[in-house]
């Protein structure tokens, strides 16, 4: 069985279908790219299986559980992650202190007011942040991190349910290509450790056909291709929707690694 099974899928905002009637599964240990040009129904969609968003029509199903009209908290109880474009984290907590609350959450424990938080779950989140390469930087505040250790902390809040889907919503956003590369990596590591399935969200080209197992390719709201990187690099409905006649994303790739 499947992880994630998304059937007939729709959403429509007034007169506008934004996403019509699309489906596609994901597996354990395997990362999958949502992409498409502007005003695809790539958000759309994403918020709909995180839960911000209810669907019209349609199913999205976790390991058979439906989750359309649950509510994000909900969708986070059953074991699904979630990391934003523009990395959150509580700039004024310690590193460390960032992960403990999520491990706290998570575990759906209260504690004393007269007892600090801080002495709770810190083994546990010194390890994920062992995991994201940034128990060295466990004690400092997020405020002064470098944006790319920023989110790698996020990574490690997402981690702290243990869930079995992540869902990641450009998770390379603003960053210099070697950083792209070094936050993808690890995150392919993560999914074969722990089995989990990714859903991921990207603009960049070369992080796409880099690190996803399989796409899935939306235009104007509909699904026009799904499939491994080389049957998307090769779909000629694909090259015409992003580039126009005459280019392949093999230059869109190299025209990617070349910016900062």
């Amino acid at each position: 069985m499947s992880l994630l099974t998304v059937s007939g899928l729709g959403k429509s905002f007034g007169g506008i279908r934004a996403v019509d009637g699309i489906d596609f599964e994901l597996k354990a240990g395997e990362l999958l790219a949502l992409i498409g040009p502007n005003g695809a129904g790539k958000s759309t969609t994403f918020n709909m299986v995180n839960g911000q968003l209810r669907a019209d029509r349609g199913s999205i199903r976790l390991e058979g559980v439906e989750l359309v009209g649950l509510k994000p908290r909900q969708i986070w109880r059953l074991g699904v992650g979630r990391t934003f474009q523009i990395a959150a984290t509580f700039a004024s907590l310690t590193v460390v202190e960032n992960v403990q609350m999520a491990l706290i959450s998570a575990d759906r424990r209260l504690y004393s007011f007269w007892r600090p938080a801080r002495e709770h779950k810190r083994d546990e989140a010194l390890e994920l942040l062992k995991k994201v390469g940034m128990a060295a930087q466990a004690d400092r505040p997020c405020s002064v991190l470098a944006y790319g250790d920023v989110k790698r902390v996020e990574l490690a809040i997402a981690m702290a349910n243990a869930p079995k889907l992540l869902l990641m919503d450009e998770p390379t956003a603003g960053m210099a290509p070697a950083e792209r590369n070094d936050l993808m990596a690890l995150t392919k590591d993560l999914v074969v450790e722990r089995n989990m399935g990714v859903l991921f969200t990207e603009h960049s080209m070369d992080v796409v056909f880099a690190y996803a197992d399989r796409m899935v390719v939306l235009a104007r709201g509909r699904l026009i291709a799904q499939g491994a990187p080389s049957e998307i690099r090769d779909d000629p409905k694909v090259q015409e929707v992003y580039f126009g006649s005459g280019k392949t994303f093999e230059k869109k790739a190299v025209a990617a690694e070349a910016v900062p």
